[in-house]
């Protein structure tokens, strides 16, 4: 397993540009929910449109869905159509982009996301993009749940959130994530630098009360993309 720390002024834009090495690849990108993925997915999109990359043979996932209608706001696939799919031309929209149906609730959404993949062949992810909580959770994989502990399932259905918003998840479980070829980490701000440390600091260990740290310690290749706070707990430590 190789980890990549890296501190950039605007992790969104190198986040970005990893987007547009595996969409130039034909690859299959897991995308994710929140405020520093969208940036980079808006990034992408205007790549898109500048450079002229071609995403019909690109196919896009999600890692985790909230269980609330399409159009709720609380929704991760909602924004990631605003952002990115719906600002696409109309003659280069990907192979596919595949929603999980949050609104059919944790466990029959879960099902249904495990026959997407099964239909799909159950395919190797070339690029899978995270977030990290300050909690340390990942996906909607939350600390100390049972979700953590499946290793039967590609996806699983989670009947109760750690943090806000207070509704159930559908996520990929940890085997599902690690088997990514590359696994990117986006975190922006000090809230989100002490859940880098407990997770990927020189004395971090696998902890199930940290998820990230499971990740961390089953991926093939993490590349964490952090702004300056992000990464003070990090710098303080001499990791970076």
């Amino acid at each position: 397993m190789k980890i990549s720390i890296e501190v950039v002024q605007d992790p969104a834009r190198s986040c970005a540009a990893l987007m547009v090495g595996a969409a130039l690849r034909n690859g299959h990108i897991v995308l994710t929910g929140g405020s520093t993925p969208r940036a980079a997915y808006e990034k992408f999109c205007d790549a898109v449109h500048t450079v002229g990359i071609d995403l019909r043979q690109t196919t896009f996932w999600i890692g985790d869905e909230r269980c609330v209608e399409p159009a709720d706001e609380r929704c991760n696939w909602r924004m990631i159509s605003e952002s990115l799919l719906d600002r696409l031309p109309a003659d280069n929209r990907p192979a596919a982009a595949h929603r999980m149906r949050g609104e059919l609730g944790p466990d029959e959404g879960a099902a249904d996301y495990e026959r997407t993949l099964d239909a799909a062949g159950t395919p190797e992810f070339d690029l899978l993009l995270l977030g990290i909580g300050p909690d340390g959770h990942c996906a909607s994989l939350f600390p100390n749940q049972p979700s953590l502990h499946e290793r039967d399932r590609m996806v699983v259905g989670v009947p109760q959130a750690g943090l806000e918003p207070f509704v159930p998840r559908i996520s990929f479980t940890l085997p599902t994530l690690t088997s990514a070829r590359h696994i990117v980490f986006l975190a922006t701000g000090e809230s989100k630098a002490d859940a880098i440390t407990a997770a990927f600091g020189p004395e971090a260990r696998p902890d199930p009360n940290v998820p990230s740290s499971l990740v961390a310690h089953e991926a093939k290749q993490i590349t964490l993309l952090l702004d300056d706070a992000a990464a003070s707990g990090l710098r303080s430590l001499g990791a970076v």
